[in-house]
């Protein structure tokens, strides 16, 4: 078991990763203090996979255990769906110290985030994330939100778990889809500030895909680690954690065009490797080092090239990226791996170029 311990200005939290780990639930939950009532919240996939062990593990330990079920999708992250949950905690008679678990991937863990955040003012989360995109990122953080129309998390808060159970374990009933696309921000992690983190990920690829626990165990909790550390520094996302955003300028706007048919992960990878072409064509990153990055991206199953998108309607979605500043969008690149520099001198011909050339 590993653990990584997140350091914030007012609080402090265990992020533990491990196999096996869901059946520990209750008894942690007790180590913290919690007695009583516990709401757990899924979506009916993972509650047919990992509902009745956790559920178990509360009431062993003496809970009452209330099972909360949300449909699958993106559109379940609204108003609505948290106004509904909030019902439900209000039947329960759940209270200020009655703590709301978070069991799945990045949807039910922004979710119940935010529910969590928001229900009389805030009431212990307990995140347990079950895919690689989230053990290894989007439930380290504290960002929590909803969407708004077609606004993507328009309406949130900051709000940090007292727990992170990251169950490797549960990462076997993924796809391979879904394994590769968390992949993505595993890599990212590396390219932006571990180059020996990437040099393991070059050696440990197969091990990765064939789902070996040991190894799954390791890259999760650096992978945690690094983000925690990124989250230490800036814990409102102020402006250090910008360097996260690698790949993403480029990325969300494959996301956009795309209707949500390309994953956030492999438009992510996409967009890493477009922004390392801009970098290289900029004369900082070696030719070398973005062979040594489409290998990798390739290698975890990820897509490297763009699909059949209209360039003019991708370059029109990245005008509405959060770091542009002053009309200009500020792009963070590698200028080698393990370490990034920000800039807003990118020429608009450039990034037109780069998306025509390493388009499908």
């Amino acid at each position: 078991m590993e653990k990584v311990r997140v350091k914030l200005s007012n609080s402090s939290y265990d992020v533990i990763i491990g196999a096996g780990l869901l059946a520990q639930t209750g008894s942690r939950l007790k180590e913290l203090g919690f007695s009583g009532k516990a709401v757990i919240v899924s979506d009916p996939r993972v509650k047919k996979l990992y509902g009745n062990a956790l559920r178990q593990s509360l009431t062993d330990s003496g809970f009452e255990a209330l099972f909360l079920q949300v449909p699958q999708g993106e559109e379940q992250k609204s108003l609505e769906t948290a106004g509904k949950l909030y019902n439900e905690l209000t039947k329960f008679h759940a209270e200020r110290n009655t703590p709301i678990l978070a069991l799945g991937g990045g949807v039910i863990g922004d979710l119940t985030g935010f529910v969590g955040a928001t229900y009389m003012r805030g009431v212990p989360l307990i995140q347990i994330p079950t895919t690689l995109l989230s053990q290894g990122d989007s439930s380290i953080g504290g960002k929590t939100a909803v969407n708004h129309g077609k606004l993507k998390n328009m309406v949130g808060a900051f709000y940090h778990p007292r727990l992170t159970i990251s169950d490797v374990s549960t990462l076997k009933t993924l796809s391979p889809r879904e394994l590769s696309d968390g992949l993505s921000e595993i890599i990212k992690h590396g390219v932006i500030l571990d180059a020996e983190f990437f040099l393991y990920l070059e050696k440990n690829l197969a091990k990765i895909r064939a789902l070996d626990e040991a190894v799954l165990e390791k890259v999760v909790a650096r992978s945690a680690a690094i983000k925690a550390g990124m989250v230490e520094k800036d814990e409102l996302d102020l402006g250090l954690r910008n360097i996260l955003n690698f790949g993403h300028t480029v990325g969300h706007a494959i996301e956009s065009v795309s209707g949500l048919k390309i994953w956030h992960g492999e438009a992510v990878a996409i967009g890493m490797l477009a922004e390392a072409d801009i970098s290289n064509r900029l004369g900082m990153l070696s030719t070398k080092e973005l062979e040594r990055m489409e290998k990798v991206i390739a290698g975890a199953g990820l897509p490297t090239r763009i699909p059949s998108l209209p360039v003019k309607d991708m370059l029109q979605a990245m005008q509405h990226d959060k770091k542009i500043v002053g009309g200009k969008i500020k792009f963070v690149l590698p200028k080698k791996i393990g370490e990034m520099f920000i800039t807003d001198e990118v020429k608009p011909t450039i990034v037109e170029d780069v998306l025509r050339d390493r388009s499908e």
